[in-house]
């Protein structure tokens, strides 16, 4: 795999849960300052666009839509592109892209050129920045995973504080400082060219991006297997000496062992030769029956066990140090074939996408989910300021509603982060996640029917809280076992978000005909209950594909 890396890669024995991971979070906090947090202010130029290129609020918001559409369709290109090139070059890429798409806005004469500018090019730079960083982040984390991304997501919501107008949360100090005051003194185009400039930040948070590798250890290992290849030498050498000395005493023994032999043998034989005055073997046979004789075949047989017994030590010793080693020799090949192994799946991951994943049942209903929950994402805050007019709330207090939703925005970030760190909840994230869901189905259903503004500041409060914990913890969740798993999630981050592309290009367009429809503001707001009931369901499907019941394994 040709993984281009600057600051080289972090190999830990295990998921570190902090670490470099700390850096790395910080990293994609400014990612989501300068990617979906610019994109959702983006807003602030609507007006200055309409009336200098002299086009219609439709025409002019199809920018954000490109831009989205693009960042989103194109996600299994930044899986693949990460999978080849690695997290940092990609990453630094994006942001290159991302800075030099806002900055030749500035130079556009129409809007059909900024649908190229920003839209496409900057598009494509949000595209392979945001997805690759969640991605690495959440390899870095274990069991604070969701409260870490949790947290470094909140770039996204507090950027829409520096970049929007000043709302009601705003000290009147903080107000003549938005974005949209900097606009007012300088234009939209040299704002859009300090935004890009500050884009470039992203770079920077790209040659952060370390990758890890995992590498487990063994539980168990003996002192040889740890020793280092010199100390293994220095063994070899050792038993060689054994083996030399115990030669030596071999030898020594044997020598030792013929002479005794010889000269009790001829003592024998002699002795038979005088008693029988026969031949040696007559006269050892005569000797079996004598006491004397026998005595001192006892003696010889003693002795010749006494000296065997250093020959057998040395034996034993020779053979435990030829098993030492061969330990050592045969933990090395373990290891070296780990290795291997760990190198082939490497090799596996490196491929472009991995496809297997639409094999697996809890994949395609995660998907599914993703698909139908998109459709309310966006729709609310592009028709709550219209409900409420149409509801008799006055056009500042309507004002004050997308600045509710971004604070309990916030608040429900962090809430779902701590929530699912907690010990009791490790193992029921996907139960909590479809919880939340429900609840926005409910609440997107309250917006239709209260008719005043404490009840609508109150869904938009409901509905923020609960959108956040959706909206920081759908794509990390992939890495959960329960879905694909940490392993997969590059290739099916990619995939996943692929598949929601079409639900977000498609999300504000159907709500927009609905209302035209019907001419009711609140009918966009049944079909985002709709889409967000449906994915609901198949959410609750995610677990049980998992542990392959037979109904819906397939």
């Amino acid at each position: 795999m040709g993984q281009c890396g600057f600051l080289g890669p972090n190999v830990y024995s295990e998921v570190p849960d902090g670490g470099w991971g700390w850096v790395v979070a910080v990293a994609f906090f400014f990612v989501e300052v300068f990617t979906y947090g610019t994109i959702k202010s983006f807003g602030i130029f609507l007006q200055d666009l309409v009336e200098e290129f002299g086009e219609t609020y439709s025409r002019v918001s199809w920018i954000v839509s490109i831009c989205v559409f693009v960042m989103a369709f194109n996600s299994p290109f930044s899986s693949m592109m990460t999978n080849r090139f690695g997290f940092q070059l990609v990453v630094m890429t994006g942001g290159l892209l991302i800075t030099s798409g806002t900055i030749a806005t500035i130079f556009t004469s129409s809007v059909n050129q900024m649908y190229i500018t920003y839209g496409l090019v900057a598009g494509v730079g949000y595209c392979l920045t945001f997805l690759p960083t969640v991605t690495i982040l959440s390899q870095y984390f274990n069991h604070r995973r969701s409260l870490v991304t949790a947290v470094a997501s909140t770039g996204e919501s507090l950027s829409m504080f520096a970049l929007a107008p000043g709302g009601m949360f705003y000290p009147d100090a903080l107000k003549d400082k938005s974005f949209s005051a900097l606009r007012d003194h300088i234009g939209w185009r040299n704002t859009m060219a300090v935004i890009g400039a500050l884009q470039s930040i992203i770079i920077v948070c790209g040659a952060l991006l370390r990758p890890i590798v995992i590498k487990p250890s063994e539980t168990l290992k003996t002192e040889t297997d740890s020793l280092p290849l010199k100390d293994l030498k220095d063994l070899s050498t050792h038993n060689d000496y054994i083996e030399d000395t115990t030669s030596g005493v071999s030898m020594t023994n044997k020598a030792s062992f013929d002479q005794n032999a010889f000269c009790t043998l001829n003592s024998e034989l002699t002795t038979g030769s005088v008693n029988t005055a026969d031949s040696g073997v007559q006269s050892l046979k005569d000797t079996d029956s004598s006491r004397p004789q026998e005595t001192t075949l006892l003696q010889k047989e003693a002795k010749v066990a006494i000296e065997q017994e250093p020959l057998e030590e040395s034996k034993a010793e020779i053979k435990e140090s030829e098993e030492e080693v061969k330990t050592s020799r045969e933990a090395e090949k373990e290891e070296e074939k780990n290795y291997s192994a760990d190198k082939k799946l490497s090799a596996n991951n490196s491929k472009l996408l991995d496809f297997s994943i639409f094999r697996e049942g809890s994949f395609i209903f995660y998907s599914l989910f993703g698909l139908f929950a998109t459709m309310g994402f966006f729709v609310p805050h592009l028709y709550i300021f219209d409900l409420s007019v149409s509801r008799g709330v006055r056009k500042d207090h309507a004002a004050y509603m997308l600045s509710i939703m971004a604070v309990a925005e916030i608040l429900g970030r962090f809430s779902i982060g701590w929530i699912l760190t907690r010990k009791r909840f490790r193992k029921k994230k996907l139960l909590v996640i479809l919880a939340s869901v429900i609840t926005l189905t409910v609440v997107q259903v309250g917006f239709t029917l209260v008719t005043e503004f404490y009840g609508l500041a109150v869904c938009c409060a409901l509905y923020g809280f609960f959108l956040g914990t959706v909206a920081c913890t759908h794509i990390p969740l992939l890495a959960e076992d329960d879905v694909v798993g940490i392993e997969r999630m590059t290739s099916a981050a990619g995939v996943y978000v692929f598949i929601q592309s079409f639900a977000g290009l498609a999300g504000p367009p159907l709500g927009g005909v609905l209302v035209d429809v019907t001419g009711n503001y609140g009918s966009a707001f049944y079909s985002c209950a709709a889409g967000m009931a449906l994915s609901a369901l198949f959410l609750g499907l995610v677990k049980p594909a998992k542990k392959g019941f037979p109904c819906i394994r397939h």
